[in-house]
């Protein structure tokens, strides 16, 4: 068999950067086809009178799976971006006025804690061991093994009955923990993922000891400078980008992919393919007219999505120095309304907010004195509820900046310079996300590792995937992971 060397990756969020990355690095020509005029994804930037503001992702936990791309191609990430560490880590905030103040400072932490509930601190110290035996096995021994039958599976079995994955997220914390504020502060993270406190797998609570051992980062000029260093690694290590590349379909001949066809006609063969897309455009539209690719999305449409952003992006004359980096604002529910948010209809009646203030860490993301901002609302995903956005999304941008100017920002609407916003039609649009999922699958247990698609296609055997639908999942360091899963598999391929 002669053997592979060229390799397309359709998409370049963090997925396909990464994935794109270490194909060039072991060898194999690569090409990465971008629909944007710009690489990221997700994580793109917009740019408006001298203010940034990153799209998606500012949470950076793990520097170390970052690293390691760079160290492939013999590079140091150094000399390509800078990242900030962030502290706190989050301010946890609620209307009552009280706050918790998260970061990796035991003392501190416990300070807090004590003050809320004593009996927690203990708790908390329990909750940490759990949480921290979940990452060695579900993130160090797991995040990086694609789960390609159903062995794998069986054989992680014991250790996932051991942490007793059937269990929560929030059922797990409150095993530890009896404050029901401090059970929201060490919970809310699997939303960050796209899942749903009270139904994902207790394996999330990994995330908490991720940070724990690694810290919270920001990039030096925002998430968008990572993407550009990322993207300048992979042209540095001899590969190509295409960008304003529409992807129309993946020719498939002979049970193989042949080529990537653009919308424009172009097209580009390759031994290799990888896709970087939302799971069912790939499989629907781009894979639709092969039978496999049809019975694959009907399928994937059947199982359950993450919920979908609003997300405002507003710039101000001034500063807001008493708002840390990333702000948690949790209303007055938690339960009832994360149920609405997954399984509603319609747009609730109250939010809680993730408000980010980049200036706090990165001044230079404004013009000088001012503060670039960005706030989000995780809302139901269309399949969920047929809400005309287009109407909606101007009522809901203002119902949210008078919340955010009563209880966290005084004067906003005085200071407001500039703002935009994007809905669930953005995702579906923009980002061909199936229903505005903005997180791909919902992260439940029946739909992670080998329930999850696969980062090979079972069909198509040199298809492959990539990003927040395949194993692990969403957020930077599990589309990273899914990266180096995929690459492995690909690589053994071209070797053959």
């Amino acid at each position: 068999m002669t053997q592979p060397r060229r390799a397309v990756v359709i998409g370049a969020g963090f997925g396909g950067l990464a994935l794109a990355i270490r194909l060039q690095a072991g060898g194999v020509a690569t090409t990465l086809l971008e629909k944007r005029d710009r690489p990221g994804g997700r994580a793109y930037v917009y740019e408006d009178q001298g203010f940034v503001f990153d799209a998606g992702p500012t949470v950076i936990t793990d520097p170390s799976a970052l690293e390691e791309l760079f160290a492939l191609g013999g590079r140091r990430m150094a000399d390509y971006v800078e990242l900030l560490p962030v502290d706190p880590f989050y301010r946890l905030c609620w209307e009552d006025g009280s706050f918790f103040d998260y970061a990796n400072d035991q003392e501190a932490l416990d300070r807090q804690i004590h003050a809320r509930n004593p009996a927690d601190v203990a708790g908390y110290r329990r909750f940490l061991a759990y949480s921290r035996a979940v990452f060695e096995e579900g993130y160090i021994k797991l995040g990086v093994v694609p789960f390609l039958s159903f062995r794998d599976m069986l054989s992680a079995g014991p250790q996932l009955a051991r942490l007793q994955a059937w269990k929560s997220v929030y059922g797990i914390v409150s095993r530890f923990i009896q404050d029901e504020q401090l059970r929201q502060a060490f919970s809310f993270h699997s939303l960050l993922v796209g899942g749903n406190p009270f139904a994902t797998s207790s394996i999330y609570t990994l995330i908490h000891a991720l940070e724990r051992q690694w810290g919270v980062w920001f990039p030096r000029g925002g998430t968008g400078a990572l993407v550009r260093g990322m993207a300048r690694l992979f042209e540095d290590l001899g590969g190509r980008v295409e960008l304003d590349a529409d992807v129309a379909r993946i020719e498939v001949e002979g049970e193989r992919a042949r080529a990537v066809r653009l919308a424009d006609g172009r097209r580009f063969e390759a031994e290799l393919v990888a896709s970087n897309a939302d799971v069912v455009h790939t499989y629907d539209a781009l894979l639709g007219h092969h039978a496999a690719g049809a019975r694959r999305a009907a399928a994937l449409k059947r199982k359950r999505f993450s919920m979908s952003l609003f997300v405002l992006y507003f710039g101000l004359d001034t500063r807001h120095t008493q708002l840390r980096h990333h702000t948690v604002c949790f209303g007055q529910r938690y339960r009832g309304l994360i149920d609405e948010i997954f399984r509603g209809d319609r747009l609730a009646d109250d939010f809680s907010l993730y408000l980010h203030a980049p200036c706090a860490t990165d001044p230079s993301l404004a013009p000088p004195g001012c503060g670039s901002h960005y706030v989000l609302a995780p809302v139901p995903h269309l399949g969920h509820a047929d809400i005309d956005w287009e109407v909606e999304g101007p009522r809901y941008r203002d119902r949210i900046l008078d919340y955010l100017e009563r209880f966290y920002m005084p004067g906003l609407r005085s200071q407001l310079v500039t703002s935009r916003f994007i809905t669930p039609f953005d995702f579906r649009d923009t980002l061909n996300a199936h229903h505005g999922s903005a997180f791909s699958l919902e992260p439940v247990l029946t739909q992670s590792a080998w329930f999850r698609p696969h980062n090979r296609d079972a069909d198509i055997p040199n298809l492959y995937l990539v990003g927040a639908g395949t194993h692990p999942g969403a957020g930077v360091p599990g589309v990273i992971g899914s990266a180096k899963a995929t690459a492995r598999l690909m690589l053994e391929e071209a070797a053959t």
